[in-house]
């Protein structure tokens, strides 16, 4: 299949060439009614069209070939809690949960106590120090260990039991935090794609584009040919970490943990030798794919990390579309897109988007790139 090579200038490096105006009313507060009641932008990259569409109709867009998910799934990770002075606290784990090594906590009480190192974000009015310990919910306390910038820490982090079943009791879904309106019990369900595996819980963040899936539109897709498979990549800060620099060839991206099992990978090979295009749901599958390709030259079956940074000028090597939701101004996300339609035709597409009221971001309507 012939790579789709969109043109580059100087201009793709600068991090203000990837600002755009967006009405802050146009950021989806709730879901859509139905999962795939949102609306669906048909970027053609070959006939350099626009098309309004429906989720629902995905499949009459797309020519029968694997459809590449990430199954990764959400865990309530954010949990509440307080200062030794009293003050409020706000705790992200971020690490995902299967990289979590649980020692026993000596102790003499004969409680299930559990510790280890991780990863957090947290946020309160005041910086909480190194060595402070908070406490967190009923079950868990956290000692900061080192800072880093930007709320980032390392903490140990003890509690008490099963740490998936803590964090489902105690904690909080961790919506984006331009969702300004408390959560709601829909939440748990809605943002959670319907084909998460609860053996692959351990993302910060909803792989957004499969949002729109229901049982429904992937059954219609395998009933019109396509093959389904699946890979996983745990969201973590890597993902939305802003860019900071004002030439983006010097950001560097946070890694994070993916998987592509053998059966995706023997997928992805046969249909590269028949031809059938790989359409990758979401940002993370797509560096899933193209992370592992730039590692090993192709697909193959993979546990690993990957920082991989697209923006233009870098050329997908596996993908062939991409379905994604509409992304923040300045943020590696649009660069990624940018790389694989051309930065110009997708602020064309966003400016459209705007102008005929799309909804933005987690809850927002989503994009398919052709």
């Amino acid at each position: 299949m012939t790579r789709f090579m969109p043109e580059t200038g100087p201009e793709d490096v600068l991090l203000s060439s990837y600002r755009f105006a967006l009405p802050e009313e146009l950021i989806a507060q709730e879901p859509s009614r139905r999962r795939d009641a949102s609306r669906l932008m048909v970027l053609d990259r070959a006939a350099n069209t626009l098309t309004d569409a429906v989720f629902a109709d995905l499949a009459a867009y797309l020519t029968p070939g694997v459809i590449v998910v990430n199954n990764s799934r959400v865990v309530p990770a954010r949990v509440l809690g307080s200062r030794p002075s009293g003050g409020r606290v706000e705790f992200l784990l971020t690490t995902p949960l299967p990289h979590i090594v649980p020692e026993a906590v000596p102790h003499t009480a004969g409680e299930d106590l559990w510790q280890a190192t991780v990863s957090c974000l947290l946020k309160s009015s005041k910086k909480v120090p190194v060595n402070e310990t908070i406490t967190l919910g009923k079950s868990f306390s956290a000692t900061v260990l080192e800072r880093g910038e930007y709320g980032q820490c390392l903490a140990k982090l003890i509690w008490r039991g099963s740490l998936p079943d803590r964090l489902l009791s105690e904690g909080v879904m961790p919506l984006p935090p331009y969702i300004k309106r408390p959560q709601s019990a829909d939440d748990a369900e809605r943002y959670q794609t319907v084909y998460a595996q609860p053996e692959k819980a351990g993302s910060i963040a909803a792989p957004t584009a499969g949002l729109h899936f229901t049982p429904a539109v992937k059954q219609a897709l395998i009933d019109a040919g396509f093959t389904w498979a699946e890979v996983t990549l745990y969201v973590g800060y890597g993902t939305f970490s802003p860019v900071r620099c004002d030439d983006i060839r010097d950001h560097q991206m946070h890694k994070e943990y993916c998987e592509v099992p053998e059966e995706t990978a023997k997928i992805i090979a046969e249909a590269r030798r028949q031809g059938r295009p790989i359409t990758a749901v979401g940002t993370t599958a797509a560096r899933t794919l193209e992370g592992v390709a730039r590692q090993h030259g192709s697909v193959v079956p993979f546990k690993g990390w990957t920082d991989i940074f697209l923006y233009p000028g870098k050329t997908m090597k596996v993908v062939d579309h991409l379905l994604t939701n509409f992304h923040l101004p300045e943020s590696t996300l649009l660069m990624l897109i940018s790389a694989f339609a051309g930065r110009e035709r997708v602020l064309e597409a966003y400016a459209k988007a705007v102008a005929e009221r799309y909804r933005f971001f987690s809850y927002g309507d989503a994009m398919l790139i052709l």
